[in-house]
């Protein structure tokens, strides 16, 4: 469609979701009688920023159903977070909801390169998490024949890729370095396995990372993005032909990014935290959830009539703060995968020493480093740090396969500072 055509599209579906957020859920009706604001008053897509966000604190306020606009017996599934910060954020959906979803994946695993009769091997875990059956149902949507591995048991997950010939895999990018380092453990070049894409999400990751994995893979590596507060995976997704960054399926979710200290509104093109709205869910409407992602709008490319948003490699409550100079995760990843010497599996381990935090980055030697060659790439990574960072940090350099590897999210941050 054309950009007015997919606006007026928009516009409509949104004065929709609030209409029907406002009169179904009470949580919505206060919000927006404590801004002042009715549906009534969206009359242009612009107006959508008079109105309140909602918080990952809003859905765990109203655990389990509190959020939800429709009676439970229209509710065909639900799914939920860890809850390892606190009580899990809920999610339901409605038959038409599971439909989108999984029209939403479809496009998304076309859009990488994915085709009907293609195998997929999806790695992501089952169960609450939404990255396991949001995959399934996409993929079997487009045509795929889906082989259902989930987390874990890493050799038998080789041993499956080797065996059953899957064209794709969908998992997350740690995990996958995971399964590229058994392959090599069993003698065998992933490089000859019959993967040819890899859909990578549920975590940031750089491009370094992405040089990584297609390099000792031989595949294309694009990346996925979705949530389970505004639908899960399918949200947005990178085309194998740019691999520039993800477009947004706009038809279904509206994107904002604002700034996370005045809560303004930025124009396309300026970086900040990524809002969304859903267009058409049901079951549980969201309007201008608080992603914590840090990201950019910038115009379409593969799909122009969508916008992109820029890999996200940074979370605002990722942000480690260490002697007032802001430090993300993914910026020591991109330093670590271009140190000579150094595997891509590493932990920052926060620590205080009297009154000062302190930082140290525990990361895995390569296994065909030599022993002297560790002093070296460690002390290379301290002065990378410090020179495009701005904060000096430890680094201890460990033995191959001696950190803990990720089957799921990974657990990058290890926090142990005592209040």
């Amino acid at each position: 469609m054309s950009p007015e055509e997919l606006r007026e599209l928009q516009l409509r579906r949104l004065q929709w979701t609030l209409r029907h957020a406002y009169e179904n859920v009470a949580c919505y009706r206060a919000k927006f009688d404590a801004a002042g604001v009715h549906p009534e008053d969206c009359r242009e897509l612009a107006d959508l920023a008079k109105f309140p966000c909602t918080t990952k604190q809003d859905l765990r306020e109203h655990y389990p159903y509190g959020m939800f606009a429709v009676p439970m017996d229209q509710v065909r599934r639900v799914h939920a977070s860890s809850g390892t910060t606190g009580r899990p954020t809920v999610v339901g959906y409605t038959e038409q909801d599971l439909a989108t979803w999984a029209k939403v994946v479809a496009r998304s695993i076309s859009a990488a390169g994915g085709r009907p009769r293609d195998k997929v091997h999806i790695a992501y875990g089952y169960g609450l998490f939404t990255g396991g059956l949001g995959a399934h149902y996409g993929a079997e949507e487009l045509g795929c024949t889906v082989i259902p591995a989930s987390g874990g048991m890493t050799a038998r997950q080789v041993q499956l890729i080797r065996d059953f010939q899957p064209e794709i895999i969908m998992v997350t990018p740690s995990y996958m370095l995971t399964l590229l380092d058994e392959f090599e453990r069993q003698g065998v070049d992933p490089r000859t396995s019959s993967l040819r894409v890899g859909i990578f999400g549920a975590e940031p990751w750089t491009e370094q990372m992405r040089q990584e994995i297609e390099q000792r893979a031989g595949i294309d590596a694009v990346d996925i993005y979705g949530l389970s507060e505004v639908m899960g995976p399918g949200v947005a997704q990178e085309s194998v032909r740019t691999k520039d960054g993800l477009h947004i399926w706009e038809d279904h979710f509206y994107p904002e990014v604002f700034d996370p200290l005045t809560e303004q509104v930025l124009p396309d093109g300026q970086h900040g935290e990524l809002l969304f709205t859903s267009l058409t869910k049901q079951a549980m409407p969201v309007i201008r959830y608080r992603t914590r992602d840090l990201t950019t709008l910038r115009p379409g490319s593969a799909f122009p009539e969508f916008r992109r948003m820029d890999k996200v490699t940074g979370r605002t409550d990722d942000m480690i703060i260490l002697r007032g100079v802001n430090v993300f995760p993914t910026q020591i990843e991109e330093i670590v995968l271009r140190t000579p010497g150094l595997a891509p599996h590493f932990q920052v381990v926060l620590t205080r020493v009297g009154r000062m935090d302190h930082l140290t980055v525990r990361v895995e030697a390569r296994h065909d480093t030599p022993a002297q060659r560790r002093a070296t790439a460690a002390a290379e990574l301290v002065a990378a740090v410090k020179d495009n960072v701005g904060v000096s940090v430890e680094v201890a350099v460990v033995d191959p396969d001696t950190l803990e590897r990720s089957v799921g999210k990974l657990r990058r941050i290890i926090d142990q500072r005592v209040e």
